[in-house]
């Protein structure tokens, strides 16, 4: 799989200071993982069709248990505050009606893209089985392997915020194709702490970890999370990696593009790094 699209070969710097390290003043990075750390394929053509392959059957399996019920309960709230594209509230009933209803409504979810906590959470536990029987292999791209490694001999910190479960969070990165990656995190951040459109959230991360917005790098390929985390006054570089969605001409103008992370080490590693497959 390539790590970079073949039209640019080279890392590209474009908008704001383009004649500025982009590391300069940084202290810690958070990252976004789908479409910055890892494929967008791995997610799409792997991950959402193993859940979704999956979930009946784990449903069943685990229905009296306090983990799904606890995601039952969570989706009860969700469908009350946001009815949309055709789901509807969860019936009362008995068990099987029930089952069948959470059911319907997570795929129904996972059909519309849907990023809410209910059903990320469910992925997490069905991916983790995955990853533990061996099914699954967290995919990061070798150039982030690198960064990781040079920002954690200068000292940066190093935090995720993705749409996908803490808990799925750390299970890509533990189960990845290099081993396990884990340590070289310092915290994970998910929907539970806010919509990663909206540029309060960034503002709580950035209180939460203890650091000024303007010492943290947010690194993704979606535009719009660029723009709220701009707004709550962190640096922002948007990712471009296979699969990603165009960028306007006008991002292009308004933020710094990479497509390789090597454009983000603070001192690059020259070595070859083995995958464990």
């Amino acid at each position: 799989m390539a790590d970079q699209p073949t039209e640019n070969p080279l890392p590209s710097f474009t908008g704001e200071r383009p004649d500025t390290d982009l590391m300069d003043g940084v202290e810690a990075v958070l990252l976004d993982i789908e479409g910055t750390t890892t494929s967008i394929s791995f997610v799409k053509d792997q991950l959402f069709p193993y859940a979704r392959r999956q979930m009946g059957d784990h449903l069943q399996k685990t229905w009296s248990s306090p983990a799904t019920q606890a995601v039952v309960m969570a989706l009860r709230d969700q469908v009350k505050e946001d009815i949309i594209n055709g789901v509807s509230v969860l019936p009362e009933g008995d068990d099987e009606s029930l089952h069948e209803a959470v059911l319907a409504t997570l795929l129904g979810f996972m059909d519309c893209d849907r990023k809410v906590t209910p059903l990320k959470t469910l992925q997490g536990h069905i991916w983790k089985k995955g990853y533990k029987d061996g099914h699954l292999k967290g995919h990061v791209y070798d150039d982030v392997v690198t960064a990781l490694e040079s920002w954690d001999e200068a000292g940066l910190e190093k935090f995720i915020y993705s749409s996908g479960s803490i808990e799925a969070q750390k299970l890509l990165f533990r189960h990845s194709l290099f081993g396990d990656l884990l340590h070289y995190f310092q915290g994970h951040f998910d929907t539970t702490t806010g919509r990663k459109h909206d540029a309060m959230s960034y503002k709580k991360i950035s209180k939460a970890i203890g650091y000024m917005p303007s010492m943290v790098l947010f690194v993704t390929d979606v535009e719009a999370e660029a723009r709220a985390a701009r707004e709550a006054g962190m640096k922002v570089v948007l990712s471009v990696r296979d699969g990603t969605a165009p960028l306007s001409d006008e991002d292009k103008l308004n933020y710094p593009v990479i497509y390789s992370f090597d454009s983000l080490c603070i001192e690059t590693a020259g070595k070859q790094l083995k995958r464990n497959c």
